[in-house]
């Protein structure tokens, strides 16, 4: 289609990178306009979501659209047998742009394909979640002051973590160096090893979270080890409680060290994490309004 879509965080050269960035930090100075008067969104979740939805649509209202969709796909004519391309197609004759959540990978590009109007990846299984990318982006140029050169902690789901998956995709224009930290079932795939050898990135690989291990980052990026994806319970009770960050574990890390996490949180970081100074994630969660104006209205070319 010759609409333009944000299906994956490649789909952004580094330059519209910065650009989206610039756009997020003015829209944070100012989130409440009328850009979007006219508008019409669409916001559909065949998978369960709180802050994705939610700031998506904050972001439409406080620029002055409105939002239309469903947050539970049995509420959807999905139950009676209609395919998501009748879906999407149909939904695209009521919205100027479609965000859209899938549990099934590729999904996202497959709307595209099919859509009249963008369409944004919301996140399609354990593929990617470009948006949430941005967000992310934005909280460390924040925190840290700069994207280039920075050390990265990524710890506990990096299997199915779309989150990690499209930030190591994105880093890579700035010359990052990860620490990759997770128990032997939830390790990095070796594609995005792959792809790091491939772009020079330097990394290392980890199977526990001491001090010793997130001493020197500069981005310390905690995950959820998500139930969801698992096909075999078992497998992930061996895995789910395997870590968690606690206050006194943050004693000799830097200063200017930041905690990130996606969220939901369920017990890989401790409450008394919420208090230090470090702790970024329900920050970085407001970030994300911002992050999807700028990422909204460059689509729609406004």
């Amino acid at each position: 289609m010759a609409n333009k879509s944000l299906v994956s965080i490649t789909d952004y050269s580094k330059e519209k990178i910065l650009q989206i960035l610039e756009k997020a930090a003015e829209f944070e100075k100012n989130p409440n306009q009328k850009i979007l008067d006219g508008k019409v969104v669409a916001t559909l979740f065949f998978e369960p979501s709180t802050r994705t939805r939610l700031s998506f649509e904050t972001a439409v209202n406080r620029l002055g659209g409105r939002v239309i969709g469903f947050a539970d796909k049995s509420t959807t004519s999905g139950t009676k047998g209609e395919t998501l391309k009748d879906t999407i197609k149909m939904v695209s004759n009521y919205a100027d742009l479609i965000v859209m959540r899938n549990p099934i990978e590729g999904a996202a590009r497959y709307a595209s394909e099919v859509s009249s109007v963008p369409v944004v990846n919301a996140g399609d299984g354990a593929n990617q979640h470009p948006t949430q990318t941005m967000l992310d982006l934005y909280s460390i140029k924040k925190t840290q002051g700069k994207l280039e050169n920075l050390k990265i902690c990524m710890v506990g789901d990096l299997k199915y973590g779309r989150t990690v998956h499209s930030l190591i995709m994105a880093m890579y224009h700035f010359n990052p160096t990860f620490s990759f930290i997770a128990p032997d079932e939830l390790k990095m795939p070796d594609e995005y090893k792959i792809f790091c050898k491939e772009h020079n990135i330097k990394f290392e690989e980890h199977s526990e979270l001491s001090e010793a291990n997130i001493a020197d980052c500069d981005i310390l990026y905690m995950t959820r080890v998500q139930k969801e994806r698992f096909t075999d319970l078992f497998e992930y009770e061996r895995v789910k409680d395997i870590y968690t960050l606690r206050n006194k574990m943050l004693d000799n890390t830097k200063p200017t060290m930041r905690i990130l996490h996606p969220l939901p949180r369920v017990n890989e970081i401790d409450q008394d994490v919420d208090c230090n100074e470090k702790a970024y994630y329900f920050e970085q969660a407001r970030n994300g309004v911002f992050a999807r104006q700028a990422v909204i209205c460059d689509l729609l070319g406004l």
